[in-house]
């Protein structure tokens, strides 16, 4: 049964008429994404240190911020967590997520850098696998002069995000000289085909809908999708082993519940260390909800946990 809290919030998201996202542009998207922020985000934690960059990438500058948890002194060799927002691939950037940043750096210990990566569709696939690849990168290599600790690197993400953790993790693997050492993956889209059942039976009515995936991949990958290719199907990869370990969280009423389910089984499979949690009773995008859903925090506490004992000296 759906969490009396999801489903209020999504009584209320009716009630203050924010039109489904696939009836809108680009732009007109990220701008309602910002007021449904505004009702579900709680308030923002202090932390110790908050520090705008840019990192070098392979179509410009990419904006960065850096997080550094209460309580740190800021010559502390922190490890760190290189995270991706979520948003479709299309909308979300380091305002819609810095609540979520804040709680995860604080929960942790670890410092974060959250990742603006460019945008569909003025910037289509691959553009964001590109722009994260190059952000990480950057981050390792300049981790003396951020007082982070190189050796001590996690990636993640929520929904694109962790299509963009998985695919980071991939090609750190592939191409090496960028230790990645665990991976958090909320409710990934890692499987483009769409074919699984929880695209039907949770495709209406839950925030994320059919339609609204349908919208965010005709943006960022256009027509036709490149199914195969495993930076949109990391799910598909034919070759899943020695990757770090990596900890899946999904949602009972999400559509992409299936995938996420899948690649922390196929991880698995491969001989990685997988942990998967699902919250049953929630919706796609809960974690940044702790306004109005209790569940939220303890799924970010819950990935705090994971990335601590992760990252441990």
């Amino acid at each position: 049964m759906l969490h009396p809290q999801a489903a209020a919030l999504l009584r209320l998201m009716e009630e203050k008429k924010i039109p489904p996202v696939h009836t809108l542009t680009a732009e007109q998207a990220r701008e309602f994404y910002l007021v449904r922020r505004a009702v579900t985000q709680p308030a923002p934690p202090d932390v110790a240190a908050v520090r705008e960059l840019k990192a070098k990438g392979p179509a410009g500058d990419i904006p960065l911020r850096l997080y550094r948890p209460a309580g740190s002194r800021a010559t502390d060799a922190l490890p760190v967590l290189v995270y991706y927002h979520g948003g479709g691939f299309v909308i979300g950037d380091l305002d819609t997520h810095d609540v979520l940043c804040r709680e995860l750096s604080n929960a942790s210990g670890c410092a974060v850098v959250a990742v603006h990566y460019r945008l569909a569709p003025e910037h289509r696939f691959p553009a964001a696998c590109d722009d994260c690849v190059a952000a990480t990168r950057w981050v390792h290599a300049n981790a003396g002069e951020l007082h982070l600790d190189p050796a001590r690197l996690a990636v993640g993400g929520d929904s694109a995000g962790g299509n963009l953790a998985a695919v980071v993790a991939i090609a750190a693997r592939d191409e090496g000289g960028l230790p990645v050492k665990f991976q958090l993956l909320i409710y990934p889209t890692v499987d483009a085909r769409r074919e699984m059942p929880s695209h039907t039976t949770n495709g209406q009515g839950y925030l994320l809908t059919k339609d609204s995936i349908t919208y965010y991949d005709g943006h960022y990958f256009g027509n036709p999708i490149p199914v195969s290719d495993w930076r949109a199907s990391p799910l598909l990869h034919e070759d899943l082993r020695n990757l770090p370990p990596a900890f899946v969280l999904t949602a009972g009423y999400d559509p992409l519940r299936d995938e996420g389910i899948a690649y922390a089984q196929k991880l698995t499979e491969a001989g990685n260390t997988a942990t998967l949690v699902s919250f049953e009773r929630q919706i796609h995008g809960f974690i940044t909800m702790g306004k109005v859903i209790d569940e939220a925090n303890v799924a970010v506490q819950m990935c705090a946990t994971q990335l601590k004992q992760a990252l441990q000296p």
